[in-house]
């Protein structure tokens, strides 16, 4: 065969191909951290085994999990999402730093249930740049509606537009002075009619940042409303608004 029809026949059959190493970025798991432990969550069960197993589904994500906060800092580098759901204590300026430095250079964040609290007293800026507001207090725990403001985000897709839950409605409230959100779902006392947001975004200028205030036990956990908000907030956080292929 002469040299330009093998050339040309070689073009044919690898046209439209991705390069391999695009292609392996864009098929390979997201790499994923829960950082969970702390008070009045039954972290392990719920944030460690349940997520875990709602966010690996389908070879979605490669997680690993932990309570020892001095551990995040070193993953960092190869992470592409740190999901938080702890409310323990965390001193170290470095990780602080490291964290804010993770959301600069682009990687996605989860903030999840425990972690939306006012936990920190001598770290605003947490609260007020990634969080941009938080709670304080809560309803008592029981059952409430959810609904969903923002039917066309990825991370609403497949969400029912209303669905009720048993968990504790956070009263969340936005920081004056933080960045713009955009609200995703709002929860709805059923006795007394008030509304807080459930999820939303916050505007990070680098990273995708999702606030989640579901998740006090399986009755959010296992719900498949929760499940299907996680693992689309997991993909819109890594730039990844379609599923990982099997």
């Amino acid at each position: 065969m002469k040299t330009f029809q093998l050339i040309t026949l070689l073009g044919l059959l690898t046209a439209g191909l991705p390069c391999n190493s695009a292609h392996a970025a864009e098929s390979r798991p997201i790499r994923t951290l829960i950082a969970g432990g702390g008070s009045s969550h039954d972290f392990e069960r719920w944030f460690n085994q349940v997520d875990t197993a709602t966010l690996k589904g389908a070879g979605l994500a490669d997680v690993k999990y932990t309570e020892n906060v001095e551990s995040i800092l070193p993953a960092l580098k190869q992470l592409d999402v740190l999901y938080l759901s702890n409310n323990k204590p965390m001193t170290n300026a470095a990780l602080r730093n490291a964290i804010f430095d993770f959301a600069d250079a682009g990687g996605g964040l989860l903030l999840v249930h425990p972690a939306l609290w006012y936990n920190w007293n001598d770290w605003p800026e947490y609260n007020r740049l990634l969080v941009s507001g938080g709670s304080r207090n809560h309803d008592k725990y029981g059952e409430f509606e959810v609904t969903v403001d923002d039917t066309a985000h990825p991370i609403m897709s497949g969400v029912p537009k209303t669905f009720k839950v048993s968990d504790e409605l956070y009263h969340a409230q936005k920081d004056a002075q933080g960045p713009s959100i955009q609200i995703l779902a709002t929860g709805r006392n059923l006795t007394t009619g008030k509304t807080y947001p459930v999820v939303w975004i916050t505007q990070h200028p680098k990273s995708r940042v999702v606030c989640i205030t579901l998740g006090h036990d399986g009755k959010a956990h296992e719900h498949p409303a929760y499940k299907a908000i996680l693992q689309n907030s997991l993909r819109w956080s890594a730039r990844k608004t379609q599923p990982v292929a099997k």
